[in-house]
């Protein structure tokens, strides 16, 4: 199975994101394509989407107290484990008639 990371600056970036986002949209669409060639190859391809997740590299770049939780519908930025979470599912044999797919795991950020 291949798996590819996005990111939901893929679908809304903001200004000082143009290129990261870019870079997370292109990654969507060769995994529809790929998808279509799933049954012919034995192999399944999804994009897991994460949003906000509290990481050293996040807090490290806005601060401790960002204002991005507030943004975030469900709860606030996601914690590491419950993104690995999604990925250890789409890693295993439970997903196996999930092809094609993009995992959003952000509380609902990019979605409403």
């Amino acid at each position: 199975m291949a798996r590819n990371i996005g990111s939901t600056n893929a679908i809304s970036p903001g200004t000082s994101l143009a290129t990261y986002g870019a870079s997370k949209a292109a990654v969507r669409n060769p995994v529809r394509s790929w998808a279509l060639s799933a049954q012919e190859r034995k192999f399944r391809v999804n994009v897991l989407t994460p949003g906000p997740t509290e990481t050293p590299g996040l807090v490290g770049a806005v601060g401790p107290d960002h204002q991005l939780a507030s943004q975030v519908p469900l709860r606030g930025i996601g914690r590491p484990d419950e993104i690995a979470a999604v990925a250890t599912f789409l890693a295993s044999d439970a997903s196996s008639f999930v092809n094609g797919a993009d995992w959003f795991v952000d509380g609902g950020l990019a979605q409403v």
